[in-house]
């Protein structure tokens, strides 16, 4: 299960009018939406040079693994406080007090939410590095990558107050209509990440070192560096903020009174999203903690453990060393069109669903809903087909440097191809989520977000002991995202009605004709004289080149010849969205 599956923070949900001397009115949402997909894209191209600058120099051993699972630490408090239920909760408050209050109220309410997120993040640090050196100390565990993943963890523990930060006051700018420098900090940590990988590996030497005890120890100082940096990385994305803060009015105040009733107010919105966002999360450290426990891994000695004691009896470790890193990255990149298009869509979208959720004629929501769900699956269903077939040359082109081995590359094909033909359930539950939160119902999406976790760990246990091996991870992904979308759209149309699920199906049939038309014309392609072929990253860019515009083509020539409108109806959607913001 996937970290950026459903992001709970909805940039753009808060539009403040021109009044107590907020922000000017805003120039569009779909605008927004535009310049976020933008920024995202630039984040993710940087985001793969990083995985890809990781991939040479940890390459996918002990090190990478202990490095991704204590990073993934500090991130899951970002999506549950930074830019989850207090940040969602908080955005419709702070834009009402300031349109119905005076900017003094609006200005005391925002500190005070500063303040009680800082007060919980801090205690909640401080607790995590006692415990965190309780275990190292103690000596909890004598395997050297969980020992070293509690290290790693106990340096980047403070950048869950950075990054936290830095996304809280990022919504304190959205709704004054600044998306783009909270959109742009993500960049700059994967700049820092990529410098110091590579000043430091070269340094080091790593790209030079053969498979020895001393390249393990000079990876974990490249490690130590990379979490150092972490927070460094973290101040500079905070105080990039600080200028349009400053431009926008916004002043810290730390005497003032922090339970406020808009406070309380805020924290009671904020605790079913909240349990939503936690699950989630929760989901994601399981499949981690799997992934990391399940693996083969060195023992103290420095042999290569493969089979482990469970009730007296001995099981085979189902998972090869680096399973964790290698799954890590599938994730990535599946996520790459999801982050771009899906979430940008429903980002846009979703104002004016809130606008007309409530109404007694709800005709408005259900065409706008229809036309959503049907622009992200025609988005989605192509992503999906898309991504399989570039999966290998995307992969070894990317990533198969230094440490990462063509192994390494078949087992990360295997994954990704389970996480892409998920890809379109994961981009319409963008626009369900957003449906059932506009029609102010919390409730559903929690529920159904506890149903996936417990489906996802039921599915993909078990196989992880057949030949799926490391790839039934990203198995039970697919099977419970999927699910969860179908079982919430029939949730929603008994809820709302008239959502004409039956045309719905017809368009996503034709969707899928024309994706199957497409992974035709690509793996004929890939049989012709003139294809290029090739280990090297020449050829892997031409295969790409080759098969992206040539997919891409026939996708669009075959749904223009099916009949789907879905390209007439995406210009209508943005008219009406521009002219409705």
């Amino acid at each position: 299960m996937s970290a950026d599956a459903e992001p709970i923070l909805l940039a753009g949900s808060g539009a403040v009018p021109a009044a107590a001397g907020a922000a000017p009115p805003p120039k569009g949402f779909l605008a927004h939406a535009r310049l976020i997909a933008l920024l995202t894209f630039f984040s993710r191209i940087f985001g793969l040079l990083r995985e890809s600058a990781s991939g040479y120099f940890l390459g996918t051993g002990l090190v990478a693994s202990a490095f991704t699972v204590a990073f993934t630490i500090p991130n899951l408090f970002r999506k549950l406080f930074g830019e989850g239920a207090l940040a969602a909760a908080f955005i419709p408050l702070y834009a009402q007090s300031l349109k119905t209050q005076s900017r003094d109220q609006a200005d005391h309410f925002a500190a005070a939410s500063v303040n009680l997120l800082a007060l919980v993040l801090l205690a909640l640090t401080l607790l995590g590095e006692v415990v965190l050196g309780l275990l190292i100390w103690s000596g909890a565990t004598s395997r050297p990558d969980l020992l070293l993943t509690l290290k790693l963890t106990a340096i980047m523990l403070p950048y869950v107050l950075l990054i936290c930060g830095t996304a809280f006051l990022g919504a304190i700018l959205q709704v004054h209509q600044r998306f783009g420098v909270p959109a742009a900090a993500p960049i700059l940590l994967n700049i820092i990440h990529i410098t110091v990988l590579i000043t430091a590996g070269w340094i080091l030497k790593l790209h030079l070192q053969p498979d020895s005890p001393a390249l393990l120890a000079r990876q974990t100082t490249l490690a130590y560096w990379l979490s150092g940096f972490v927070l460094v990385a973290g101040v500079l994305q905070l105080l990039i903020l600080l200028p349009s803060l400053k431009a926008v009015g916004f002043r810290f105040r730390w005497r003032v009174s922090i339970l406020t009733p808009t406070v309380r107010k805020m924290l009671r919105l904020s605790v079913p999203v909240g349990l939503a966002a936690g699950v989630l999360q929760m989901s994601v450290l399981i499949d981690k903690g799997i992934s990391a426990t399940l693996a083969q891994h060195p023992d103290a000695t420095g042999k290569l453990a493969t089979h482990f004691a469970l009730f007296g009896y001995w099981l085979r470790y189902p998972m090869e060393l680096g399973a964790v890193t290698r799954l890590n990255w599938a994730q990535f990149l599946y996520q790459f069109p999801l982050g771009i298009f899906a979430i940008s869509l429903a980002t846009a979208i979703f104002p004016g669903l809130s606008a007309d959720a409530l109404d007694k004629d709800r005709a408005r929501f259900r065409s706008m809903l229809r036309r959503g769900m049907e622009a992200t699956l025609f988005e989605g269903i192509a992503a999906s087909v898309g991504l399989v077939l570039v999966a290998y040359p995307a992969i070894r082109l990317l990533l198969q440097h230094g440490r990462v081995t063509p192994h390494d590359t078949d087992l990360m094909v295997r994954s990704l191809t389970w996480y892409a033909a998920g890809v379109w359930a994961f981009s319409l539950l963008q626009i369900i989520n957003r449906a059932f939160y506009a029609l102010q119902d919390t409730r559903t999406p929690l529920v159904m977000m506890a149903v996936n976790l417990l489906l996802n760990v039921v599915v993909e246990v078990p196989l992880l002991w057949t030949p799926l091996a490391e790839s039934a991870m990203a198995v039970g992904t697919l099977v419970s995202f999927s699910v969860q979308a179908v079982w919430m759209l029939w949730l929603l149309e008994k809820r709302v009605g008239d959502l004409r699920l039956g045309q719905l199906l017809t368009q996503s049939i034709k969707m899928l004709l024309a994706a199957g038309a497409m992974a035709a014309a690509c793996l004929l392609l890939q049989r012709l004289p003139y294809y290029p072929t090739g280990t090297g990253n020449g050829a892997a860019i031409l295969q790409l080149l080759i098969l992206m515009s040539v997919g891409a083509g026939v996708y669009l020539l075959s749904c223009h010849l099916l009949g789907l409108q879905t390209l007439q109806t995406l210009r209508r959607k943005k008219v009406a969205a521009q002219n409705k913001s």
